[in-house]
């Protein structure tokens, strides 16, 4: 796990991109593209969290985000 991106400043727009271990497809499921679904839904309603754009690949994620304050 890479420790050298960290955000700084969580009331900007972010691009937010990461893979699975070894790239291995583990998205090919909806039950494992389900959970991030609902995570992400849980974070928009709870936690202030925006999503302005996602999309989920086989073996990886990208997301366009910023926290609501």
């Amino acid at each position: 796990m890479s420790r050298n991106y960290k955000i700084s400043n969580q009331t900007e727009l972010h691009f937010i991109s990461f893979a699975t271990v070894y790239w291995i497809d583990v998205f090919t499921r909806s039950a494992y593209k389900d959970v991030i679904v609902d995570s992400l839904n849980y974070c928009i309603k709870y936690k202030g969290l925006e999503v302005y754009a996602w999309c989920i690949m086989l073996n990886h994620i990208h997301l366009i985000i910023e926290v609501r304050k």
